[in-house]
């Protein structure tokens, strides 16, 4: 019998969640995401060390400004990583914006649409690439506009339903909620130390947004990320895409037992509930407390990981 992880990717398209270019290389998968956490990680592989010089290259010639180079030289890294992840996948790099723009929609507009630029004068079509943009309101108006601009994003950090739903309304074309975080946040908070993956919170949640995408016909694409275990893999399996990182992959490679498809669509459809609003959103995403806080520390956590790439880039300008 072939392994688990040639059995999911029977059922859904197996994403890498790494910027390692060696592990992309050897696991084959259709797509690649990556944040600032990941590429400040991927910046210790000797791979990177051209991609920092060419960009703090580039940067210096752009501008005569200390505080300009830093910025250019953070996005065109960015670009760069995307660049040799895109030469290794068939499929999509996202790419992700500042997380410190998590609150600012027109910031955010801009900023993607930057990014855009410089993957298409380094040769890589938009068509290739997903922006990554934090799950606030103002990061879903923001992938609205750039959906609609031909931009196609991809919303991380989404713990709450609402922000799902909300996405959906707004046409994005994939969300990324993150099982492990929601089940971190319940481990550190209740009584319940353990789960089991039918019982896991953060399962749950990609389940109930998925069949209810399903249900009212959404195409917004559900890519289950951040997993803690191959349990919470298999239990999802069938979701449209998972995100996986490169050590769960060999687990998954390392495992022949049967993997049975726990999602699947039913093709059963319900008409479409009125859209949410922004106090809507505002009141349910406020009224779960994991999602309100993991929120929050998400982007605390990658706009500290930014500043760290920022700071290892301004050694060198």
């Amino acid at each position: 019998m072939s392994n688990q992880l040639e059995q999911l990717r029977q059922y859904t398209t197996v994403v890498a969640d790494t910027g390692d270019i060696e592990a992309i290389a050897r696991y084959r998968p259709v797509d690649a995401t990556t944040n600032p956490s990941l590429l400040l990680k991927a910046t210790e592989l000797p791979a990177y060390a051209p991609l920092i010089d060419e960009a703090v290259q580039w940067a210096k010639a752009q501008s005569g400004s200390r505080e300009r180079q830093l910025v250019d030289a953070g996005d065109y890294l960015s670009v760069a990583a995307g660049r040799k992840i895109s030469e290794l996948v068939p499929g999509r790099v996202s790419t992700e914006v500042d997380a410190r723009l998590s609150f600012n929609t027109d910031a955010t507009i801009a900023k993607a649409e930057r990014l855009i630029g410089l993957y298409e004068a380094a040769g890589v079509t938009r068509e290739r690439i997903l922006i990554k943009i934090a799950s606030t309101w103002e990061g879903i108006r923001a992938a609205e506009t750039l959906e609609r601009r031909g931009i196609q994003c991809n919303l991380t950090l989404l713990f709450s339903f609402e922000q799902a739903v909300a996405c959906a309304e707004a046409g994005v074309y994939l969300i990324s909620p993150f099982v492990g975080r929601i089940m971190d946040w319940y481990v550190a908070n209740t009584a319940t130390k353990t789960y089991a993956p039918e019982e896991d919170p953060g399962v749950k949640s990609v389940r109930r947004i998925y069949g209810w995408y399903k249900q009212h016909g959404f195409d917004t694409v559900v890519m289950g990320a951040s997993f803690r275990n191959i349990g919470q893999i298999q239990a999802l399996a069938g979701c449209d895409r998972l995100t996986i990182s490169p050590d769960l992959l060999e687990k998954l490679e390392a495992t022949s037992e049967p993997l049975p498809r726990a999602l699947q669509d039913d093709g059963k459809r319900e008409a479409r509930v009125p859209a949410l609003d922004e106090a809507g959103f505002r009141w349910g995403h406020n009224e779960d407390a994991m999602a309100t806080e993991k929120l929050a520390d998400g982007i605390r956590k990658f706009a500290a990981d930014q500043r760290k790439l920022e700071a290892m880039l301004a050694a060198r300008l």
